[in-house]
């Protein structure tokens, strides 16, 4: 390799890419423009208001039970719950302003103290939602099980329904024969107990309201982040300049790529090839410029990250410099892959773009790769992106060592000997 040529070509490769204003804008501003977005969107501050999930309240029942349980929902502050009729409610839904719409059927109150104790037929609690929320489905049905819990039960032992539901059911237990007689006597000698507790508490207590509150949770949720120490707070600007980086530097490589082809459809590929120039010079010097441009695009982006979302490198800064030196290295053989696969310009870079947003996709940079199917999570260790995302993710936010960093590293820089290797081995160097 002749060192003097090497750098010509290199240097060149660095003054066409910074002379040109659109792969500039490309480079730089688009994915700090993208990742500021997707960090506003997911940076899970606890400092604002947290979104509430948009749900509309139906009740057919007009009960005391009924009124409060969609008090209690409309209290909670997971939900901004807005009371409609049924026809509005499903309208809501249907439009995409609400994401469920719980319904509350008429005899709510009474069928649900009722079933409290016998079972058998159940009030249903209509839930209309939204097909593409399913994940604040299960998070509605959740808080509805607990506050439908919480007052039903204070209704049975302290209500008015629940003391006109104890009598009615045991003077059912007289007459039915649906029960053996042990657990008949059982449930009757259970009701009057709680008539006898609730007839002492309106004694003891001014005004007769009874006795306090119904069935509670048995336990209480201390939540903690898991970051990399106690008094740091997860930065989610961090994860997305790292999937937006990522993905914008692999468009870099593209147009690295693409160049090469270009000069074979110009005719300056022949003038090269006839200068005194060796295989691995032309090829080493393109694949150099594309790593080193992808490294000054990974240290802008991430500088304005520090200066403007305070995004640090918690972990190993040695580990950190790793991971973007074996990305910087697998992006310039990529382009060299997109080169030697590629036919023409414009055929190669359209395939390229699709193959590069299936990768950005499945490498976890839009979404996080946890929210895939278990199956999914595991192919994806079969692209390059989840590795770079994850191993910055692993230096940036979560604070981990070196040898965290190690297997992203390691996985890089093998994808790059891959892509290198089949690029030099397919590299047609002859014009067609």
């Amino acid at each position: 390799m002749n060192p003097t040529a090497f750098y010509a070509l290199f240097r060149k490769d660095l003054k066409l890419f910074f002379s040109d204003k659109r792969a500039v804008l490309m480079s730089f501003a688009a994915p700090i423009l993208i990742a500021s977005f997707f960090g506003f969107l997911f940076s899970g501050s606890s400092k604002g208001d947290a979104a509430k999930v948009p749900a509309a309240a139906v009740d057919l029942d007009g009960s005391a039970v009924s009124k409060k349980l969609l008090a209690a929902l409309a209290a909670d502050k997971g939900l901004d719950l807005k009371a409609e009729n049924l026809d509005a409610a499903r309208e809501r839904v249907r439009k995409g302003k609400a994401t469920v719409a719980v319904v509350v059927p008429k005899g709510f109150g009474e069928d649900a103290a009722r079933a409290f104790f016998r079972g058998g037929l159940k009030p249903e609690i209509g839930v209309l939602y939204d097909p593409s929320h399913t994940a604040e489905l299960g998070m509605v049905k959740g808080l509805l099980t607990q506050h439908a819990m919480e007052v039903v039960s204070a209704e049975v032992f302290n209500g008015e329904t629940g003391r006109v539901v104890r009598r009615d059911t045991l003077k059912e237990l007289e007459t039915t024969k649906d029960l053996p007689a042990g657990e008949r006597v059982a449930l009757k000698d259970l009701l009057g107990s709680l008539d006898r507790f609730q007839a002492s508490q309106s004694t003891a207590k001014p005004g007769g309201t009874g006795g306090g509150g119904g069935m509670s949770m048995p336990f209480a949720m201390l939540e903690s982040a898991v970051t990399s120490g106690d008094k740091i707070e997860y930065n989610g600007f961090a994860h997305a300049f790292a999937g937006m980086g990522v993905q914008f530097i692999l468009f870099m490589g593209i147009e690295a790529g693409i160049s090469i082809l270009l000069l074979r459809q110009t005719g300056l590929w022949k003038r090269l090839r006839a200068a005194p120039l060796s295989r691995s010079t032309l090829l080493g010097s393109r694949a150099a410029s594309a790593a080193a441009i992808a490294l000054i695009i990974l240290a802008v982006i991430f500088a304005f990250a520090r200066l403007v979302f305070k995004v640090q490198v918690l972990g190993s800064f040695a580990g950190f410099a790793g991971v973007c030196l074996a990305f910087a290295f697998m992006t310039g053989a990529y382009g060299l892959l997109i080169a030697a696969l590629g036919r023409t310009p414009e055929a190669a870079r359209g395939l390229a773009i699709f193959v590069t947003l299936l990768m950005v996709m499945l490498g976890g940079a839009w979404i996080p790769a946890f929210v895939f199917p278990g199956w999914l999570q595991k192919a994806t260790l079969l692209v390059p992106t989840r590795w770079a995302v994850d191993g910055l993710d692993a230096m940036t936010w979560r604070g981990l060592g070196f040898l965290d960093a190690l297997p992203a590293i390691l996985v890089l820089l093998g994808f790059a000997a891959v892509f290198g290797a089949v690029a030099v081995w397919k590299f047609r160097w002859q014009e067609d």
